[in-house]
């Protein structure tokens, strides 16, 4: 009996050094694996995102947004990364929302006013940069597919040298409001009366003296099309193959038949019409 508890108490000691050892090999592994971690942990910095969904024109506050760690390495264009850079005067000049954001979203420069502007039209324009409306109705306004971001092509036409034509005159032309709607997540067709673009003053100058001399369309362009329209041109006589028949018809002769007793004089005379 002695014996056979001498023998246990040998095999419990040899498994509990044995769970013991293997114990310590796993908090070994664990330690190198945590250390491990510890030594790749990625640096962040401060960004500020918005708390609740905010949609076109609201006003941002600053009960409005809440900082979060960010990647530095991935910090987003435009991004806030101060409270006081995102609002310089504190809650007497919030800035207003350019584009519907999404709780938990980053704040970009691109997205809202600067402090204490509105939603208006000149908070979209650039440097050098004038704001110009062009008359439009449901033709000339492609059917009313139109919204504010799209691209357009500008069509001229009109009459020039006594012959009518149509003549490509802007291309690529960033529609900033139609009618008194600036904002780029309205989805919904509107036949506008007037669309508001931004363009230099030179061409604003084009535009305008397009639009009082003949008929103004527009031709949207795709969102990934880049590339540039050449210049366009098409008279009614292109259209028509009028110079081609004219051509081949060789130069008009006209001419007066006179009757001389019983024989006939044709003699040529210039043509009138």
């Amino acid at each position: 009996m002695r014996l056979i508890f001498g023998l246990v108490l040998i095999v419990g000691v040899t498994l509990a050094g044995f769970a013991v050892y293997v114990a310590k090999g796993r908090f070994d592994q664990y330690q190198a694996a945590l250390a491990e971690q510890q030594g790749a942990i990625v640096p962040t910095t401060t960004v500020y995102v918005v708390t609740r969904q905010l949609s076109y024109g609201s006003l941002l506050r600053p009960s409005d947004v809440t900082p979060i760690r960010w990647p530095s390495g991935h910090i987003p264009f435009g991004a806030f990364t101060t409270i006081e850079e995102l609002f310089p005067e504190g809650d007497d000049a919030p800035r207003t929302v350019l584009r519907t954001m999404e709780r938990d979203e980053p704040i970009l420069v691109s997205k809202v006013t600067g402090p204490g502007e509105d939603a208006g039209v000149a908070s979209r324009l650039g440097s050098g940069l004038r704001a110009f409306a062009l008359r439009t109705d449901v033709t000339s306004g492609v059917s009313g597919f139109l919204r504010p971001g799209d691209r357009v092509d500008v069509y001229w036409t009109g009459s020039a040298g006594g012959e009518s034509m149509t003549r490509l005159i802007r291309s690529n032309v960033q529609i900033i409001a139609i009618d008194q709607i600036a904002d780029e997540d309205r989805n919904n067709p509107v036949i506008a009366r007037t669309i508001t673009i931004a363009a230099p003053p030179e061409e604003i100058a084009a535009l305008a003296q397009a639009q009082a001399t003949g008929a103004i369309s527009l031709a949207l362009v795709g969102v990934n099309d880049t590339t540039v329209s050449e210049n366009v041109e098409v008279s009614t006589n292109q259209l028509l193959g009028v110079a081609e028949i004219e051509a081949e018809q060789g130069p008009r002769v006209c001419t007066v038949r006179n009757r001389r007793g019983g024989e006939v004089v044709v003699t040529p005379v210039p043509c009138i019409n």
